[in-house]
């Protein structure tokens, strides 16, 4: 079959298609960074600008402290998810079922920082610092809530992504919109602990 008989099957104005340059999965989860970059912007933005406009120190005289060198570790334990979960797409290249263990540490990673940060509220709010300490109070649990709150979603997404690795069913675009909302996750939280308990 040639080029010409090719072109005489196709009607008239109708190019050939294309394939994709990404899922929908992908692009939709661009998107939808691109709107939590802006959300967590706004955030940071009114928590530097109420900090700023608060006289004293933070956190506010007679609150406690906050645990600046113990987050530190938990920073690092996010930072290892995500370096797992690069691994874990390294492995995908070769087979789903070799990534899911590497998807596991990512998972397990990352639920030890979400159980930490926990752990962490409880400490805090017995020791008193609570959303009614003030507006930076206020703002402190809204940035680390928010967060903790992607970070559970992510883990769902994480969970969803090793469970179709076993089975050895985890499409490609799926993967890389649940990668993509993970890494995320793991490069806000350095910028929130700078900004938040620093």
């Amino acid at each position: 079959m040639t080029a010409a008989s090719l072109s005489v099957d196709r009607p008239s104005g109708v190019s050939p298609r294309r394939p994709a340059v990404a899922s929908n999965a992908v692009v939709g989860m661009a998107i939808f960074l691109a709107a939590e970059v802006m959300f967590f912007g706004a955030l940071i933005s009114a928590f530097t600008i109420t900090r700023i406009s608060t006289p004293g120190a933070w956190p506010p005289p007679g609150q406690p402290r906050l645990p600046i060198e113990a987050t530190a570790v938990n920073t690092g334990v996010l930072l290892a998810s995500g370096v797992a979960l690069y691994f874990a797409h390294r492995q995908s290249a070769l087979s789903a079922r070799r990534a899911a263990k590497m998807l596991g540490v990512a998972l397990g990673l990352g639920a030890a920082f979400v159980l930490f940060q926990g752990w962490e509220w409880v400490g805090l709010i017995r020791e008193g610092l609570t959303m009614r300490s003030g507006p930076a109070g206020s703002y402190f649990y809204l940035l680390v809530g928010a967060h903790a709150l992607h970070a559970v979603a992510g883990l769902i997404a994480l969970g969803v992504a090793r469970a179709r690795a076993l089975r050895d069913a985890l499409a490609p675009g799926f993967f890389t919109a649940t990668r993509l909302y993970w890494f995320f996750v793991v490069g806000l939280w350095p910028v929130l602990y700078w900004r938040v308990y620093l």
